[in-house]
Formats: structure tokens, sequence, C-alpha cells
């Protein structure tokens, strides 16, 4: 029987910690060219554990990947899935408010766009807001109209020469819908490769862009580490899409950096937080938080 999502708020279920698996590693890049192209390293083999009990544990099917700055180790559970594309949904968010302060179609993180008085689903998106509140919301009227402000043309060299996923905007209608309908695509892998390069400034923006940006990324912040993240989840509220759900970011330690995205079907409504549970859980057992 279908379901039909309904949702006011997200919820963060938070639970206790298990063993997860570090499978064979792959090729990541550490620095890429403005025009895409890709520079790889090598990965580590560090001690095998055992995954896929996490996501059967919760109940979920999906994928992890874990990659560290300092040593180049690599974790990753469902690696085959880590090297499929799936829509970005609300992870493009990070990528969208790059290019619109860049191109100025926003001046700052505290610059507010007006409410344009249509009921959302959600409820906080119904008022006036500015960058850092919307990214924190994931509010999607607020970025449709970034999208329409930047315009396709300008859209569509900033993704190029980014080299982000597919590239795929789809036409000029869908200026303001093509990260929601799924013409976008990215690999978990490579949305660990863009956020490597935003860490190290290795994407073509200026520095106080990439600062605002990672600023307003701030999930959680303790003295020992700070979360730098965005969720995402395709074909939210729509019973007709496979769902699909995308917790993606970097843990900053004292001492290292880790970058992480996970993935995973959405079922029910009650799959949802189990990606950040299980992003939890993994980050615990190699000792991140």
């Amino acid at each position: 029987m279908k379901r039909i999502f309904h949702f006011k708020t997200i919820i963060i279920v938070s639970l206790g910690c298990l063993f997860f698996s570090l499978l064979p590693p792959i090729k990541l890049a550490s620095s890429r060219s403005n025009s895409g192209g890709e520079t790889p390293v090598s990965e580590e083999i560090a001690q095998n554990l055992n995954c896929g009990q996490h996501f059967q544990e919760l109940g979920v099917e999906g994928s992890i990947i874990i990659a560290e700055l300092n040593g180049d180790r690599l974790w990753q559970h469902n690696p085959q899935r880590n090297q499929t594309a799936f829509p970005t949904a609300s992870t493009f968010k990070i990528l969208n408010s790059l290019i619109a302060l860049e191109t100025g179609v926003i001046s700052n993180e505290l610059a507010v766009l007006t409410w344009d008085g249509i009921p959302r689903a959600i409820p906080t998106w119904n008022r006036d807001l500015n960058l850092r509140e919307a990214f924190k919301l994931s509010a999607v009227w607020f970025y449709q109209v970034l999208a329409r402000r930047i315009g396709y043309d300008r859209m569509q060299q900033w993704i190029t020469q980014v080299g982000y996923g597919n590239q795929n905007i789809g036409t000029p209608e869908e200026i303001d819908q093509f990260w929601l309908q799924g013409n976008l695509q990215i690999t978990p892998q490579q949305q660990v490769q863009f956020l490597r390069r935003l860490y190290e400034n290795d994407l073509p923006f200026s520095e106080q862009t990439l600062t605002v940006v990672k600023e307003i990324m701030i999930y959680e912040q303790t003295p020992d580490y700070t979360i730098r993240a965005k969720t995402g989840w395709f074909g939210f509220g729509n019973e007709s899409l496979q769902n699909i759900g995308w917790f993606v970011g970097y843990v900053e330690t004292q001492d290292n950096v880790y970058f992480f995205a996970t993935n995973i079907d959405i079922n029910q409504p009650e799959d949802g937080p189990a990606r950040l549970e299980i992003t939890r859980r993994c980050l615990q057992d190699i000792g991140v938080l």
C-alpha cells in the first residue's frame, strides 16, 4: 500500500552505537580543475568491521562512504551504490548557495527574501527568510527564487565549471525544478569529492563566498568537533517516486577532517531520520564523535 508523506517537522532520532564495515577502497579526488578533471589519490585499507548491521538495525537499504583528509583512509558500506548516481535533492543547496553568492543574486547570508504568501507543507518556510535560515530549514521556495535569479545559462555554466554530478539541469523552463525533479544527479562518491574540494577551497569561487557557505553549513558544533552538512530528500511528499534520503557533509576535529555521504531508500516517513542516525553511529565507531 502506497503511503503519502506529510511532514511538518524534521525528526532526528538518537540511538546507540554499533560497528560498521570498512570495504575495499576506491579512488577519491583530492583536487579537481575548474573544468572538472580529477586528480585521484590512493586510499589506505584499515581493519575490516561489520557495517550492514547499522542498516539492518534501522530497517533501511542504502550506503555510506567516509573519507579522511589526513591519512586518506576510506570507510564504506555498499560500494556499488556509492558509485551510483541519485537525484541531488536539497544537497544541491550547497552549490546553489555558492553560485548565488558568487553571482551577486543575493548579497550575503543575512540578506532576506520576501515570502510570496503561498503556504508550503513546512510551516517554518512560510515567512520571510535570509540565506542562513533558508539553508538550515531547507526552504525550497527560497532556493527556487535564487535559481530563477541566477538564470539558466549562468546556472549551467557554473555547474559545468565545477563538474558537479551529471551536470544536467534540464530545460530553461525547469530552472527552479531540476534538482527537485531528478534531472541533476550525483553519486555518493562524487558528493565526497565535492565536499573535499569545498573544504580545501578548490572550487572556482571567491574565498569570501566559500567562507560564508561553510559557515551556514554548520550542523553541530562542540569543543571537540564541528559538523558541516546538508540533508536531502528526493520525492518528498510524492508517492509515485522512490524516495531517496541524503545526509552529506564533513566533520572537522582537532587533527583531521572526515568527509561523508549517506544515501538511503525512504519507504515510509519513519525512515527519514535513519540517514542521520546511521551517519552518527558510523562516525562514533571510528572515533570521530
